[in-house]
């Protein structure tokens, strides 16, 4: 743990004050549907306030996130400021962080955002007040990020029909104004209707498998097949990739194995193929591609070369929750 980050408990030395920069998505879910008498910059600056930590709140679109975060970084670097928080969504935490990775930086999440995977994954409650509680400990774990062409992600990344989805959805939700579940549903039943499956060619440990499938996704670090866990990570830090491919060959067969996994009846063998890697290099026919990244979806040039940095985040969590923690 950083020397200028001292524990509260720590009766050896006088706990500072904590200063931090908070970055909050002006898009995320419970920041555009916030409620309350006084504006949500405001109130959260009030909830720090009240737990001994000086915040300064910055507000920026979405296109604003990484400008934000690396001026942040720059006051970081000059001693002005502590640490950097990121208020929002997966998609938030995953601009901020590329931006601190490698840094020392820690970052602080408030979870904003509609499903939070990254803050529920490392053990950061979804209420507010808790979450600053938790910056507020000072505790410090340092995490892997997952890399591809340079794009950085904090939980997954995929190609196939799940990127399709999403430009999907978005483009329903611009043309016609639709809510985002509602146009996601049809979303995935047009894809479905379409079921791209591409070739691609996966080079890793150096050997090349060729696989025909609907779906690749790589996750940062292992994700669970079991009922009990599935879609959760055990662990961050294991400085591994993992990577899912989809065998099914029609709609009907993609769907039964969505019904399967929803009930933890996966066979991995019969369904999936199952890579442990520390890189890979997803080749394709197309010279670009769509890859979500956190639930964004970014256009890349093939080949994908993927790969993990270990531990390169610092970030405020709960020690207690994690199977191994950042050593001081």
């Amino acid at each position: 743990m950083p020397d200028s980050l001292p524990r509260p408990e720590d009766k050896a030395i006088a706990p500072a004050p904590l200063n931090v920069v908070v970055i909050l998505n002006k898009g995320a879910g419970k920041n555009a549907a916030a409620e309350g008498s006084l504006p949500l910059d405001e109130s959260l600056a009030a909830a720090f306030s009240a737990q001994g930590i000086a915040a300064e709140i910055v507000a920026p679109e979405p296109a604003g996130l990484t400008a934000a975060a690396e001026a942040a970084l720059a006051r970081a670097r000059r001693k002005e400021i502590d640490a950097v928080v990121a208020g929002g969504g997966d998609g938030t935490i995953r601009s901020v962080a590329a931006v601190l990775a490698d840094s020392g930086v820690p970052l602080g999440i408030l979870p904003l955002g509609t499903l939070n995977h990254f803050a529920k994954d490392i053990g950061i409650p979804v209420d507010v007040d808790k979450a600053i509680g938790v910056i507020a400990e000072r505790q410090i774990r340092a995490v892997d990020l997952g890399e591809v062409n340079g794009a950085s992600f904090v939980n997954n990344s995929s190609i196939g029909i799940y990127p399709y989805m999403v430009l999907d959805r978005e483009r329903r939700q611009k043309l016609r104004g639709m809510g985002k579940w509602t146009a996601m549903v049809l979303a995935f039943f047009r894809v479905m209707r379409a079921f791209p499956r591409r070739r691609i060619a996966v080079r890793a440990d150096g050997a090349t498998e060729s696989l025909r499938t609907p779906c690749l996704f790589v996750g940062n670090n292992e994700y669970g097949t079991h009922v009990f866990s599935l879609g959760k990570r055990e662990c961050l830090d294991a400085g591994a990739l993992w990577l899912y491919v989809a065998h099914p060959k029609s709609p009907a067969a993609f769907l039964s194995l969505a019904v399967r996994i929803a009930l933890g009846r996966i066979d991995a063998a019969r369904d999936l193929t199952v890579l442990k890697v520390r890189s890979a290099e997803i080749a394709a026919a197309a010279s670009r591609l769509p890859v979500a990244l956190d639930g964004e979806v970014e256009i890349l040039s093939s080949p994908l070369k993927y790969r993990i940095r270990p531990k390169a985040l610092a970030v405020f969590a709960p020690l207690a929750s994690a199977p191994e923690t950042a050593k001081p």
